[in-house]
Formats: C-alpha cells, sequence, structure tokens
C-alpha cells in the first residue's frame, strides 16, 4: 500500500490583492507551496500530485526547482475542492494505495502532525484532520450526530445561524483510500451556493455507507491556520519566526530578543553564540561555536567559523568566515569572499569576489574586489582595486605581509610582491617587486601669489 499525496495549489487568493498566485507568497522567505511540499517530502510518498489552476504558468515557473519530484496537474476550470481532485483520479491506479490530501496555502502543518493522521487511518477509514478555534469565521464547521461521530461538513455560505456557532472546524487535510476516491468523486454535486464540487461531501457518502471516519488533530493548533489575506500571512510569519527562535534557543543559541530575529531560510546554529536584535539571517546559514552577531546585521548563505565576531550593522552575503574574524561595524561582504583565519574588516570595507589571507587587515573605508590577498597584509584607509574596465574584470594580486598605505588605487590587473611596501596616495599601474617601496606622487608645489577667487556680493 502506497501513499499518494494531492497538493491544491489552483486557488486565485482574490482576498490576497495580489498580482500573483497566493502559493507564491513568501512565509520566511520561502513560498506558500514550498513550506507544505517540505512537510510532505518528509513522508516519503510515492507520488506528489500539485493540482494548478489561476496563472498556472506562473506557478510552474517559480516551482521549477521541484518540478523533477512532482507530478503537476491542471484545473482548467476551477469549479471547486472536489472537482480539483477528480482531475488527479486518472492517475491513481492503486486502488488499495492512500491518498492524503491538503491545501497549498496552509504552510505550517507539520510532517508529524500528517504521519500521525496517515498513521491511524486504515484501509477501510477516512481520515481528516479537525480543530476547534475561537473564531471559525469563513471556515467550514463540522456536523457531528448524537452519538459525537462526524456526520458532514458544511460550509460557511450554506451554514444554518446555529451551525455557524460551532467552533469544530474542518482543515481541509484528508486522508482516504483511493478506492473511496474511485467511488465517491463521480457522485459529487454543486447544489450549494457556490455552485462547485465541495469535496466535503465525501463525509456524507461515508457516513451513508457506514464507513469509519478517523478524528486527527494538529499536534499544535497554528499548524492549520490559512492564508486568505495580508493580514493572516502577516500572523503566520510572526508565528513561523517565534518557532525559529524557539529552536535556535534550544540548541544552544542566546537570542536578546526572540522577537526582532527573522529566520529566512535554513540556519545550522551551535552552542553558545550569541545573536543581537534584529537581525536576519537568509539562505543558508552555518553558524559555528562562540560566533556573536551584532543588531541589525543580514547574513545569506554564509558559514561562520568558531569565534567569529559580527559587528552591528553588516551585511554579509554568500561568504566563508573562518575562525577568529572581525567584521564591522558598517562592513559589506559580497559572494565569493573568504576570509581566512583572524582577518579584521571594519567600518564602511566592501569585499566582492575576493580571498583575504590569515591575519589580514582592512580598517576602513576601502573597497576589494576580485583580489587575492595574503597573510598579514595590512590595507589603508581609502584604498580601492579598480577591478572593472567598463567590459571585464581584472584581478588584483597582493601577496604576504605587504603594507598598503591609505588612498592607495591598484588599476588591475596587478600583483603587489611579498613584503613590498606602497605609499599613501599611490596610483599602482603596473607590478611592484617583492620587499620593494612604490609611490606615484606627483611634486608638491607651492603656487605664490595666488588668492581664492570671492564671491560677487
Amino acid at each position: 500500500m502506497a501513499l499518494n499525496v494531492i497538493v491544491l495549489a489552483g486557488g486565485s487568493g482574490t482576498r490576497m490583492a495580489s498580482k500573483q498566485p497566493k502559493v507564491l507568497h513568501l512565509l520566511g522567505g520561502k513560498t506558500l507551496l514550498d513550506h507544505v511540499l517540505d512537510a510532505v517530502a518528509a513522508l516519503n510518498p510515492a507520488k506528489t500530485f500539485v493540482v494548478y489552476g489561476h496563472m498556472g504558468d506562473v506557478v510552474l515557473k517559480a516551482m521549477v526547482h521541484r518540478q523533477e519530484k512532482l507530478t503537476w496537474v491542471e484545473q482548467e476550470e476551477r469549479l471547486g475542492t472536489g472537482h480539483a481532485v477528480q482531475q488527479v483520479l486518472p492517475q491513481l491506479k492503486n486502488a488499495n494505495d492512500q491518498v492524503l490530501i491538503l491545501c497549498g496555502d496552509v504552510p505550517l502543518i507539520s510532517a508529524e502532525t500528517l504521519k500521525y493522521l496517515i498513521e491511524n487511518t486504515g484501509n477501510e477509514q477516512l481520515g481528516i484532520v479537525t480543530a476547534n478555534v475561537i473564531n471559525p469565521t469563513g471556515l467550514g464547521r463540522i456536523i457531528r450526530d448524537e452519538f459525537n461521530q462526524v456526520k458532514s461538513i458544511v460550509e460557511e455560505k450554506d451554514a444554518t445561524e446555529i451551525e455557524k456557532r460551532l467552533t469544530e472546524i474542518n482543515t481541509g487535510i484528508y486522508c482516504i483510500p483511493v478506492h473511496y476516491l474511485q467511488k465517491w468523486l463521480p457522485k459529487l454535486t454543486k447544489n450549494n451556493t457556490q455552485k462547485e464540487y465541495y469535496l466535503t461531501q465525501i463525509i456524507s457518502f461515508a457516513c451513508t455507507e457506514h464507513v469509519p471516519i478517523n478524528v486527527s488533530r494538529p499536534k499544535q493548533i497554528e499548524e492549520i491556520y490559512g492564508t486568505n489575506t495580508r493580514i493572516e500571512l502577516a500572523r503566520l510569519e510572526r508565528i513561523y519566526q517565534k518557532w525559529q527562535a524557539q529552536s535556535l534557543m534550544l540548541a544552544g543559541v542566546t537570542l536578546y530578543d526572540p522577537n526582532r530575529i527573522d529566520i529566512r531560510g535554513q540556519v545550522t546554529p551551535a552552542k553558545d553564540c550569541v545573536i543581537d536584535v534584529n537581525v536576519i539571517l537568509a539562505g543558508e546559514v552555518i553558524l559555528a561555536e562562540n560566533c556573536y552577531i551584532g543588531p541589525n546585521c543580514y547574513l545569506e548563505n554564509v558559514k561562520l567559523a568558531p569565534n567569529t565576531r559580527i559587528k552591528a550593522n553588516c551585511v554579509i552575503e554568500g561568504a566563508e568566515i573562518e575562525a577568529g574574524c572581525e567584521l564591522g561595524p558598517f562592513a559589506r561582504i559580497r559572494p565569493k569572499t573568504k576570509l581566512h583565519k583572524n582577518v579584521h574588516i571594519g567600518n564602511f570595507v566592501e569585499i566582492k569576489n575576493s580571498e583575504i589571507g590569515t591575519s589580514s587587515k582592512a580598517g576602513h573605508l576601502s573597497y576589494i574586489g576580485d583580489a587575492d590577498l595574503g597573510a598579514d597584509v595590512n590595507v589603508g584607509a581609502g584604498t580601492i582595486t579598480c577591478n572593472y574596465d567598463g567590459a571585464h574584470k581584472h584581478k588584483t594580486i597582493i601577496e604576504d605581509d605587504v603594507f598598503v598605505g591609505s588612498d592607495t588605487q591598484f588599476v588591475a590587473p596587478v600583483k603587489i610582491g611579498k613584503g613590498a611596501t606602497i605609499g599613501a596616495g599611490s596610483t599602482i599601474t603596473h607590478n611592484v617587486p617583492p620587499n620593494k617601496l612604490a609611490l606615484s606622487r606627483t611634486k608638491q608645489e607651492i603656487i605664490e601669489g595666488w588668492k581664492r577667487p570671492i564671491k560677487n556680493k
């Protein structure tokens, strides 16, 4: 008996007031649909079907990174949830397989909740996830009989005033054998306010045929919250970030304020890291032991080795930082940069596509791009590598133990030999031999009799 999954992702999301499909809106830096598919992937299903409709070409393009692992099924006409599942029915061949059905706009659903539902739904049962909520407005209500058994689900637009007072709601998550779908989906009707084929009608069919209905609850109530408006999306963002912060703290990370950190990717933490307020961690971030990240920093796709110290207001992207480095405040480290051990990068220094050797320093107001610096290099304030000629990038190589005076320009391609010294205010256009002093200054002159111009009154 194999597991197949159907994710319903064809809705237009009118209430989002957006030009993009609802399932492509971001939560924690990842699309709503990606969140759901990540939870599904943990179940190791035989097949995962995604039913798409509204702006389907946009959805397919945005999810190209997953397409090899998914089977996409188009719902040309959007005639309800039952109609959406009907589009997949021809591809469900084995009558004894289980089918998990869920929505692409419920991003916080956990693999644990789904596993529990599947494991507790037998091959002759129908499984659903329900929840009791304080405010059920807009959600389908669970109707129970005098024996407290589920007998139907009524959508709010079709509910009576008494039914609207019920607080147990349908989450839109089902587990059902293929043979029941094969039997019941063709029987769906659209005798309702919306004139749509509701998937919820299969509950009534199950009751009529005395098929046991197994009810599961989510591990956490927030898992079943949907995303119909940007207000709801913002609420889910805060819930998600709270969970991420708690996970970091349980792993041994100190957060000065758990409410002021945003995780927009995957963070691999180590013990005894400290993160100050208003930090954003995006992409894949790896933190080794005893790292410190100061306030107002942005790190994306960064690997930090032990005892790294990132001071306030730094932006670091696509970089590898080795042990004992100190950056900032106000440093910018751009992609394809590697800093070796004990490098110091100070305020208003920008580094791009460069490798900086052990114990080298660039303390102030400098730009280093497309360069390789050796060990123990000292870069003075105001130094820049002139790496771009308007068409191509060129390399600057600075070997070990070079001292670079302030306000120096390296016009690449250029190589500075080991132990050389560059005098302040120089423009270096040719290679400098090892252990030599290079200067390129014009002679200072004093102009006698010169007077500063004065504005006419």
